[in-house]
């Protein structure tokens, strides 16, 4: 690993470490970040720099915009998201920066932060299907636990939707889902 992309990770590990919100007794967006770094790893062992750097940096400082600080309901759930994409994009740019990456470099990992390219670009796609495999394996089975059957099959729905195809057909692989929950990952 090069020195420069290692003191990148370093950098966005600190900054998550700062997470005031606990998980298996780790600040949570850290523990969220290895676990984005490792999904990548397993899925894409060929990875860009970018593309490691920017599965690594998809929740740096989450916890600094409040989803309480934008309206209720989805318009208000998609500006706070939409919010939260440049807001990673922005801090991971100040740590490439000051590791001396190149504005190409800088620019591809910012065009992932923000989903800027899903379903055209691979590097934006494979960090959506990324997001989508840590999702399903670490976070979904305490999410569903809180929501109506509705609510689950809708998630599932979008989650499906934003895959690729090569990664619905792994979910469907790796995964024990329902039928009613599979058929969302099935072409």
């Amino acid at each position: 690993m090069s020195a420069r992309k290692q003191a990148v990770l370093n950098a966005i590990d600190a900054a998550n470490a700062e997470d005031p919100n606990m998980e298996n007794g780790q600040p949570a967006e850290l523990l969220y970040g290895q676990r984005m770094s490792a999904e990548l790893d397993r899925l894409f062992p060929n990875a860009s720099d970018a593309l490691q750097i920017a599965a690594r940096g998809q929740h740096v400082e989450r916890w600094k915009l409040k989803r309480t600080e934008y309206p209720e309901g989805r318009a208000g759930y998609l500006a706070w998201r939409k919010a939260q994409g440049v807001y990673h994009a922005d801090v991971v740019r100040g740590f490439m920066e000051q590791a001396e990456y190149g504005a190409d470099q800088i620019e591809a990992v910012e065009h992932m932060l923000r989903k800027q390219g899903i379903k055209r670009h691979a590097d934006v796609q494979a960090l959506e299907d990324v997001i989508c495999f840590v999702f399903l394996k670490w976070y979904f089975e305490p999410f569903a636990a809180k929501h109506s059957a509705e609510k689950i099959q809708r998630i599932v729905e979008k989650t499906a939707i934003k895959m690729s195809a090569e990664g619905r057909a792994r979910v469907l692989a790796e995964f024990d889902l329902p039928d009613s929950l599979a058929a969302a990952f099935r072409d």
